[in-house]
C-alpha cells in the first residue's frame, strides 16, 4: 500500500498533471462565462429575430402535465430543444475560442522555435598565388599544349 501510494504521489505531482488541473479549472469558469454569454447576450437576441419567443424555453410537448388544483399529479413530458440550441452554440462559441487561443499559441510557438538567420559567414578569398605555384601553373600549361 505505501509503494502504491508513492506510486500515485508521483503521478500527482507531474508537471503535466498539475497543468490539466489548471487547465480543468479555468475551462470550467471559461464554460460558465460562455454560457451567461449564450443566455444573457445571444439567446435574447435570437428571440427578437424570431418574434420575442424565450429561445431557451422552446420545447415540444409530448404529454401535457396533469393538474389538481395547484398541485402537479403527472408532470409534463417534453422535449426541450430550445435548450439543446443553446448548449450547442455554447459548444461552438468554446470550440471557436479554444481554436483562436490555440492557433495563437502555435504561431508564439513558431515565431519562438525558429532560429534567427545567422549572418552568412563572408567567403574567404583565396590568397594570391606563390611565385612557385604561378610557375607550375605555367608548366602544366606548357606541358598541356605539348601534348596536343
Amino acid at each position: 500500500m505505501k509503494k502504491f501510494m508513492e506510486e500515485f504521489k508521483a503521478f500527482a505531482m507531474r508537471g503535466n498533471v498539475l497543468d490539466m488541473a489548471v487547465g480543468v479549472v479555468i475551462g470550467g469558469a471559461f464554460g460558465k462565462i460562455t454560457t451567461s454569454l449564450v443566455n444573457d447576450i445571444i439567446m435574447p437576441l435570437v428571440s427578437i429575430l424570431t418574434g420575442g419567443v424565450d429561445f431557451s424555453a422552446w420545447k415540444w410537448v409530448l404529454k401535457e402535465a396533469v393538474m389538481e388544483g395547484s398541485e402537479v399529479v403527472d408532470p409534463e413530458i417534453a422535449v426541450n430543444f430550445g435548450n439543446l440550441i443553446s448548449v450547442i452554440l455554447d459548444f461552438i462559441i468554446i470550440a471557436f475560442a479554444v481554436f483562436c487561443m490555440v492557433k495563437a499559441i502555435n504561431k508564439m510557438h513558431d515565431k519562438l522555435s525558429k532560429p534567427e538567420p545567422e549572418a552568412e559567414p563572408e567567403a574567404e578569398e583565396d590568397p594570391e598565388p606563390t611565385k612557385e605555384e604561378l610557375l607550375l601553373a605555367e608548366i602544366r600549361d606548357l606541358l598541356k599544349e605539348q601534348s596536343k
